[in-house]
């Protein structure tokens, strides 16, 4: 389903900007994925914009966006992601969470901080080449500027200055979004003068590293600062996010959760998790799956806009055109789901019990384009 939209006032006064919003998993899938490059755009949208001034990755455009990509995907992978590599960071990691979990003796506390710290600290070793303690204020700074600045680009007023970008001067949300990142941008780049002076090109240890041995005209070090604000800050919203929804819906379905324990407790037993041991465990890979179809994080992912002139569906669509999916409608599609509105994790398992692969699951979009917009 293709819904157009016109928004009068978007970007100028006046001048009324078309929109199309995709609607449902036959659309959004022929769209992202066999209409990929005409699609592959991201959109201007003002408050990012703003911040990010078209540097890093997930709010860059053109050529840019071309070598920040090829860039971090390599450098993501030789630093580990999706190898053993990383998963020992995860697990070393997982220690330090248990040790903090525990030391609460079972009371009551408030989890965010901590799960915060914890997941940040994952892409923080790949970054920055450390770890921070949960208490280290710089860091828990560091987070609250994030969450905050998350936050406030969702709020209404923020809705109002992607609509009238004039206003910005009077509105304080725009102007708090802008200090955070200011103070955000001033941390990395400290980092990155600390990197440089004790840089050797033979023994790279983080992400910042590479980007010194890699550096070229367009790697510029307001590209490394964007980029590395994006990762940081995707990195650990996205999935944060994602096991505050676990950890709620664990306790709200305690017979799914009896399950998943009793699974580990038979594979993993007392030793330390891997990702060899997910194939044998398919009741909890389900469940996982489920928790980011139910949750719905990302709702509408972010703005794509078209690279050319296309006609798709049927429907002319100029070059330019910004273009919204909702990927609600996907992880919610009645076609698709047995039961789209209830958390169920047989959506993903088979008669026998084997986990299966769903197409629709797409709760942060899909696509080549899509591909590190956001990490997960």
């Amino acid at each position: 389903m293709i819904i157009k939209m016109t928004l009068n006032g978007v970007i100028t006064a006046g001048i009324s900007i078309k929109v199309v919003v995709l609607s449902g998993y036959e659309t959004v899938k022929e769209a992202l994925v066999a209409y990929g490059n005409q699609f592959g755009e991201r959109s201007q949208v003002p408050i990012f914009e703003r911040i990010f001034n078209g540097k890093g990755i997930a709010f860059s455009h053109g050529e840019t966006w071309k070598i920040m990509r090829r860039f971090s995907l390599t450098t993501l992978r030789n630093f580990g992601m999706g190898k053993q590599i990383i998963e020992d960071i995860i697990i070393e990691e997982c220690q330090h969470l248990i040790q903090n979990l525990e030391a609460h003796r079972g009371n009551p506390f408030e989890i965010t901080i901590v799960m915060n710290a914890s997941v940040a600290n994952i892409i923080v070793s790949v970054l920055f080449g450390k770890r921070f303690e949960y208490q280290d204020p710089q860091f828990l700074r560091l987070l609250t500027l994030i969450g905050e600045n998350v936050k406030l680009v969702g709020s209404p007023r923020i809705a109002l200055f992607n609509m009238f970008p004039v206003l910005g001067f009077l509105l304080r949300s725009h102007k708090t979004v802008l200090k955070n990142r200011d103070e955000l941008f001033s941390f990395i780049r400290k980092t990155f003068l600390d990197h440089r002076r004790k840089f050797d090109k033979n023994d790279p240890r983080s992400f910042i590293d590479a980007f010194l041995v890699r550096q070229q005209e367009v790697m510029i070090d307001e590209n490394l600062v964007a980029l590395v604000s994006n990762l940081f800050a995707a990195g650990t919203e996205t999935t944060v996010s994602t096991l505050r929804w676990g950890i709620l819906l664990m306790m709200r379905y305690p017979e799914v959760q009896k399950k998943v324990c009793d699974e580990i407790a038979k594979v993993v037993g007392l030793a330390q998790p891997r990702i060899a041991h997910r194939t044998q465990m398919p009741y909890t890979d389900a469940v996982i799956h489920e928790v980011q179809r139910f949750a719905n994080i990302l709702p509408t992912s972010l703005p794509h806009a078209t690279t050319t002139n296309v006609k798709f569906k049927n429907y002319y669509i100029p070059k330019g055109t910004e273009v919204i999916t909702l990927l609600t409608s996907v992880l919610q599609d009645p076609t698709q789901w047995e039961k789209p509105h209830t958390f169920n994790p047989e959506h993903f398992l088979n008669s026998k019990g084997k986990f299966v692969k769903r197409e629709a699951f797409m709760p942060f979009s899909v696509g080549k384009a899509s591909y590190l917009r956001m990490v997960v």
